[in-house]
């Protein structure tokens, strides 16, 4: 992808979908609630897990090799930068969009701020998902407008 490019919003149908998130950390308890809001299958890989998402699968383990066999979407959000890149480089081997929490180089996709209300969904970056910060002030922004479509 080109330093300039920008990225495409794509809204896809999760339902049943399995998603793999490697990490158990705050980030990963995020992504886990947002897909299994959208009906994904979740499953959470990580010896500890601070999360306490309805429905999502934890497997109480470490990563390993083979984790993301036949699975939809994966989630690299651990707090070590091997294991993150390992996932990532799985997923891409696979065909399986990635998103690499701690290295955009390595992503795929760009996880979004999601915002829903009045019969409305946005999913939110910003330009090239460098800067988080303008993602969330605009997602806030977004919430209270979609608050008012209610």
């Amino acid at each position: 992808m080109t330093e300039n490019a920008s990225r495409f919003p794509l809204f896809v149908d999760l339902t049943g979908r399995r998603c793999v998130i490697v990490g158990g950390g705050a980030i990963a308890a995020r992504r886990a609630a947002v897909l299994a809001r959208f009906g994904a299958a979740v499953t959470v890989i990580a010896p500890a897990w601070t999360g306490a998402v309805p429905g999502v699968d934890w497997q109480a383990r470490p990563y390993a090799p083979g984790d993301l066999k036949g699975v939809f979407l994966a989630v690299a959000a651990t707090d070590d930068r091997s294991v993150n890149r390992q996932v990532g480089e799985e997923a891409r081997a696979l065909g399986i969009p990635v998103t690499v929490a701690d290295c955009r180089e390595e992503c795929t996709f760009f996880f979004p701020a999601v915002c829903e209300g009045g019969g409305v969904t946005a999913g939110l970056i910003s330009r090239h998902g460098t800067d988080h910060h303008r993602a969330a002030r605009a997602a806030k922004a977004v919430r209270q407008a979609l608050e008012g479509l209610d």
